[in-house]
């Protein structure tokens, strides 16, 4: 065939318009390409086995390779390599009808964002030709280099590798109607987490199998060939088997070479046609089978081995990345382009088959685009206790959940480390622990909505896929070992923060805090953790919560559950301690962000900051000191410190569903003035920031976390990192000295 620089503009589409190359001619097209195959009544392929459909299937792909090298070439930006050798896939399951597709694969996006742009769904954000597609790729207000939540169609994030498999499973866990097929890398596949998250998932929920994993198997990482790239096909097999896959359909390129001599990873877009026809006939068959597999309650997953970088500007680790030199002028890009060239036909077929594939476009079938129904949660019943009595907080806490679960059946708990561990076995004698073997003594069976893999990914990870899919979930986790989930919560959050749609915050409770783990040494003493969410603060929709009793951390639930978009992080202990609220003080402390727990009068005034609940044993004790020699305090609960920062402190007005409220200047002066401000925290002094930004205090210090030790008690770790009342007694001294000095 052959390509020329521009077609007579009369007769190029709309839609096309800033399509570099097209091709005068492509074989077949008049007989296999006479008229697209679906349409207003037709969302799928008829028979996926016919030649026309294996022909406009194969145009699909070449036009997904073909935008893709001209998106990210004219920004010489992007990565194209990876998802070429997955397009034949991606354009069998769409032309399939098979839309609710995710990807472990943030460098696939320009294919994905491609997919979208065929099928009329980037219109919604104003695109609505290739020329704007171009403009807008990796520039603000665009199309992001990875995947993200603001674009129309696009289920999910995705960004580190490991996570999207979490997607996947979530969407079929809500969706048991709908196929959720998920590309991987096989350099992703590296990743320790995503075969045992499949494992686990299916040993929990076995009849739940309209999940597809489609490994792009190219031999390549992003700069250098993957750690399985020396693998037989049968050992690949053998390895999907043994995480439980019942069919795996595994389609080698190089066996449907025209050339004998064929390398082990070989670019179908090399072959004849006959035998780019038959590449492609395999591959949508495999596509169909898989996905009537998984649909019908058999796991299966569809493997493409194929040569990285398959069809467009170099292949390997080398067809990656583009880079400054790699312009729509460079030899290899305009090269790439011109092979991949389609006639003008080909591409209103493939135009007409994305719009009416799965029912029309994405942005409009898709399972997230629009609000899921929810049972009602009003009125859940919370139990105030009185103030002076000791309670659990978690357990408090548990009791909530559990009525959360019974109004609710797709609602869903995980944790890792068991919750009976962190105080609230009621979770489990109310929603019953997800697993085959049935054992009333562990609260286990079947049915149960409490899910516990030993993974905190796979906790994380389930959790924020279905609150990001409009449902209901709650991670709970031993603060000391979340930190293995939170780059998937992280992940969501920020997507939740650019979401087109409102959908239930995700919510997260950790607990066993470093001051309760002496005898488990520092191994689990971790409280480190509070950083990373004091960072994620300035998003704009990320609340760590601090309740400092059993009714606080009730509210703090409540509060959540009405939440939207939102990242929530409720930390808590397992320790009897004080009530120090009402539950109406309780539900102010978190609208307000603080709370004024005890007041001493006095000769002078120091102000105690304080995030946490046992951390405020010593603070009371350390008052009790100076009031004895006369000096008033003030102890002040840093419940939810968001709402202490000032407003441009935060990118509050830039998320979806913003939440503008921060106490203002005359509260916050009046709660938290004084001689000397101390701000005291059982994990780090990170979260008291917009305290120690706004406070005016001459004086101001911290008493927080350095490090932990094995010790037989709280008091011991408070005397281990300094911050006993002595301590704190003391200090606040001698900071009034200096300010009478």
């Amino acid at each position: 065939m052959s390509a020329v620089l521009q077609s007579p503009p009369e007769t190029v589409p709309t839609f096309c318009e800033g399509i570099q190359y097209f091709a005068d001619s492509f074989p077949e097209i008049d007989r296999l390409g006479a008229a697209p195959l679906l349409g207003p009544n037709q969302p799928a392929l008829p028979d996926a086995t016919s030649e026309q459909a294996i022909y406009q299937t194969l145009l699909a792909a070449d036009a997904l390779r073909y935008l893709t090298l001209q998106v990210t070439g004219s920004k010489s930006s992007g990565h194209p390599g990876g998802f070429a050798s997955s397009a034949d896939a991606v354009a069998a399951l769409h032309l399939l009808g098979h839309r609710n597709m995710v990807t472990e694969v943030g460098h696939h996006a320009p294919g994905f964002y491609s997919a979208m742009f065929l099928d009329t769904s980037l219109e919604d954000m104003g695109i609505y030709t290739v020329s704007d597609m171009r403009a807008r790729f990796r520039e603000r207000h665009g199309l992001l280099g990875h995947l993200s939540g603001a674009i129309p169609g696009l289920l999910a994030p995705a960004g580190p590798l490991g996570q999207g498999q979490h997607f996947a499973m979530a969407g079929a866990y809500l969706n048991r109607d709908k196929l959720f097929p998920v590309t991987i890398g096989d350099g992703g596949l590296g990743e320790p987490y995503i075969m045992s998250a499949f494992q686990h998932f299916a040993t929990a929920y076995p009849d739940i199998t309209n999940y597809l994993p489609v490994l792009v198997w190219n031999g390549y990482s992003q700069e250098h060939h993957s750690m399985v790239s020396l693998w037989d096909n049968t050992r690949m097999t053998d390895y999907w088997r043994a995480y439980g896959f019942d069919d795996i359909h595994l389609i080698d390129a190089r066996e449907y070479a025209d050339t004998p001599d064929a390398p082990v990873y070989t670019d179908s877009t090399t072959f004849g046609f006959a035998a780019r026809m038959a590449f492609t006939g395999a591959i949508l068959k495999a596509a169909d089978t898989a996905a009537k597999s998984a649909l019908s309650g058999r796991r299966a997953c569809l493997i493409v081995k194929q040569l990285k970088g398959a069809g467009v500007h170099a292949t390997g680790a080398k067809s990656h990345n583009l880079y400054a030199h790699h312009t729509l002028d460079s030899d290899d890009v305009k090269g790439g382009l011109q092979r991949r060239a389609l006639p003008i036909k080909a591409w209103e077929i493939t135009r007409e088959n994305f719009r009416h594939a799965g029912g029309g476009p994405a942005a409009r079938v898709a399972v997230t685009e629009s609000v899921r129904d929810l049972p009602s949660l009003e009125g859940l019943p919370l139990t105030e206790f009185a103030v002076g009595e000791n309670h659990v907080p978690t357990t408090a806490f548990g009791n909530v959940v559990g009525e959360v679960g019974k109004r609710d059946p797709d609602f869903v708990v995980t944790n890792a480390d068991g919750n009976e561990a962190s105080g609230m076995a009621n979770i489990n004698k109310a929603l019953t622990i997800r697993h085959p073997t049935a054992d009333d003594l562990y609260f286990q069976g079947p049915s149960g909505q409490v899910y516990e893999p030993l993974n905190e990914d796979s906790c994380a990870g389930l959790a924020v896929g279905v609150a990001l899919f409009g449902g209901r979930s709650l991670w709970c986790s031993y603060e000391s070992f979340a930190i293995n989930g939170l780059p998937i919560w992280q992940t969501v959050t920020q997507a939740m923060a650019e979401l087109r749609r409102p959908t239930p915050a995700t919510v997260c409770l950790f607990t066993a805090g470093a001051l309760e783990q002496g005898r488990n040494g520092w191994t689990h003493q971790r409280p480190e953790i509070e950083s990373y969410f004091a960072a994620m603060m300035r998003n704009g929709n990320v609340y760590p919560l601090f309740p400092v009793d059993a009714n606080m951390i009730q509210a703090s639930y409540d509060w959540a559950l009405k939440q939207r978009n939102k990242g929530i992080v409720i930390t808590a202990s397992k320790t009897p301690l004080p009530i120090h609220a009402t539950m109406a003080q309780s539900y102010q402390a978190i609208d307000d962000g603080a709370i004024v727990l005890k007041e001493h009068p006095g000769s002078h005034s120091v102000v105690f900051a304080v995030t946490g609940d046992l951390v405020l044993q010593p603070v009371f004790a350390a008052a009790e000191k100076l009031a004895e020699a006369g000096i008033g305090s003030r102890i002040v609960a840093v419940v939810n410190p968001r709402r202490l920062y000032r407003p441009s402190d935060v990118l509050w007005d830039s998320v979806s569903e913003p939440d503008g409220r921060f106490m203002d200047d005359a509260a916050f002066k009046a709660m938290f003035h004084g001689d000397v401000l101390i701000g005291v925290t059982g994990g780090p002094s990170a979260p008291l920031e917009p305290v120690l930004l706004r406070s005016q205090a001459a004086q101001r210090d911290v008493f927080c976390w350095k490090r932990g030790e094995t010790t037989a008690n709280p008091q011991q770790l408070f005397d281990f990192n300094g911050m006993n009342a002595q301590a704190m007694h003391e200090r606040a001294l001698a900071m009034l000295e200096q300010v009478a000095a």
